[in-house]
């Protein structure tokens, strides 16, 4: 997809994705600014899409009206290449053509997390959590994927893992902002194992049970994060780069969170640009392990 091959328009449109990534994605865009450009318009589009989910089903509307916004962008995929007034959905179209790998009905698996969460899907167990990881975050893994191209049929099994170990790390970061707006999304069976509600998790009284339920969810995810790392030698080197710095930038934000357990109570923990831009840096050498 060469630039010259763009009209004013389509390259118009891909300029907003990338200008909404850009903005938005604050950790994902150490990553795709590692692609070549045709790769990177396409990422971009992916990830502004999927911001458009997210955003309806994290806004201030009411349930109702962000169940049918949830349900016209589900209608939209269906109708795509009849949406030339909406840039998104235009670039969204072209990369399609261009990029035959990318699975669109993974929009629809993210758009049923975005759902769960609207109505206030419990989570009892992991495994019930896990198939909301696989929706929130295994689709945006998947539908990389189809930008990044693969032959080995483990590859979307990887990234699935991948985007397992990226949302655990999400909901741990999240914990105090997700209660506050009345979101738990640790299993109900570790809350009871560690004898932990969320709610009185900085009482004090509770601060050594939250500190091993915290080590116990990090051991998890460090865990996934393992599974799904093979992904990068499947990959080409850009695309490996663009993976591993954003795998890698989640995997740091995890192990601060690890020497530090009860800093989630405080507030969302994260990286300063200087050492997310260092581990962009080392993913694009190869040396992100």
């Amino acid at each position: 997809m060469p630039a010259t091959a763009l009209t004013e328009e389509l390259a118009n449109a891909y300029r907003e994705c990338e200008r909404i990534t850009w903005s938005q994605a604050r950790n994902f865009a150490y990553g795709i600014r590692l692609l070549p450009p045709a790769k990177r318009r396409g990422l971009a589009t992916i990830y502004a899409f999927a911001r458009r989910i997210d955003d309806i089903g994290d806004g201030d509307l009411p349930a109702d009206t962000k169940l049918e916004q949830l349900e016209q962008a589900r209608q939209s995929l269906a109708e795509l290449g009849s949406h030339h007034a909406d840039p998104v959905l235009l670039a969204l179209d072209d990369t399609a053509k261009h990029f035959p790998q990318v699975p669109l009905d993974a929009f629809g698996e993210l758009i049923d997390g975005c759902v769960a969460d609207v109505r206030g899907t419990p989570y009892e167990t992991f495994d019930d959590l896990r198939y909301y990881c696989r929706c929130v975050a295994g689709s945006i893994g998947r539908l990389s994927l189809g930008i990044f191209g693969y032959q080995d049929e483990q590859a979307p099994l990887l990234a699935d893992s991948l985007g397992v170990a990226l949302q655990l790390t999400n909901i741990l970061r999240d914990i105090r902002e997700d209660y506050t707006n009345g979101r738990v999304y640790l299993p109900s069976e570790d809350l009871k194992k560690f004898d932990c509600p969320i709610g009185a998790a900085d009482d004090g009284a509770h601060e050594p049970q939250f500190r091993r339920l915290i080590e116990f969810e990090v051991e998890r995810a460090r865990d996934w994060y393992a599974v799904g790392w093979p992904l990068l030698s499947l990959l080409d080197r850009r695309s490996a780069a663009c993976t591993g710095a954003m795998a890698g930038i989640y995997r740091r934000l995890l192990e601060r969170i690890a020497a530090q357990p009860t800093s989630v109570l405080r507030g969302r923990v994260s990286l300063p640009g200087r050492e997310k831009a260092a581990v962009a840096a080392r993913a694009l050498t190869g040396r992100i392990r």
